[in-house]
């Protein structure tokens, strides 16, 4: 049985997880908190074998405890579960030492999934995440979520609409005042998200969805 505690300040969220896997023969959640510190201290008390975290979170965030349940009991899987798409949140999690990243609304289902895949020893993804540079961070199986549904950030809708303006990365780098190589990045996931096969292929989608975001 993989037993489970969570760390999340939304109770609401808490409460639904908890009542989801009540009958569970393979799950248990054996403890909730609201905050990284209190995480912390249930961590030490109930030796759980996944700790399913938030990145936000009052007192510490997910990624500053996770270090710490990573560097005191390496045998404890860590699952992020957040809102927080980008790439910069994600590698931080990695390098805290999390073996999954998983997005809110991916839905209760594909939480389960993400518990088993990790509670196997391997490494979970949510679908809609940036993971091309996961190569250079992650040294096991990596299982990436399916779903139906397609979920672009609110920065990769903004960029889509720029390209269906006909700018160019350079150009859209300089309207939203960020690097080029992140709108590149962006690019490249919105190909992989929209299983399309070439940047001219992203540019007549931006075009056909135009008035859509």
């Amino acid at each position: 049985m993989t037993t489970i505690v969570i760390a999340e300040d939304h109770q609401m969220l808490i409460d639904g997880v908890k009542s989801f896997f009540e009958y569970d023969e393979e799950i248990k959640i054996i403890g909730s908190v609201n905050n990284g510190e209190e995480l912390i201290k249930l961590v030490e008390l109930k030796q759980p074998k996944l700790v399913i975290t938030d990145i936000r979170m009052p007192k510490m965030d997910g990624i500053a405890a996770t270090k710490i349940i990573k560097s005191k009991f390496k045998h404890i899987k860590v699952l992020a579960l957040t809102m927080f798409d980008q790439p910069d949140a994600i590698k931080q999690m990695l390098d805290a030492g999390a073996s999954g990243y998983l997005l809110k609304n991916s839905g209760i289902k594909m939480l389960s999934k993400a518990i088993k895949v990790i509670a196997e020893g391997n490494t979970f993804f949510d679908p809609n995440v940036a993971f091309n540079f996961m190569n250079d961070y992650i040294d096991k199986n990596v299982t990436i979520g399916k779903s139906d549904q397609i979920v672009l950030s609110n920065r990769e809708k903004e960029i889509l609409q720029h390209i269906a303006n006909g700018k160019t990365s350079k150009q859209i780098a300089e309207d939203l005042f960020i690097a080029k190589t992140t709108v590149d990045t962006h690019r490249k996931n919105m190909i992989r998200k929209l299983n399309l096969n070439s940047g001219n292929e992203l540019v007549k989608y931006a075009i056909d969805k135009k008035y859509q975001f």
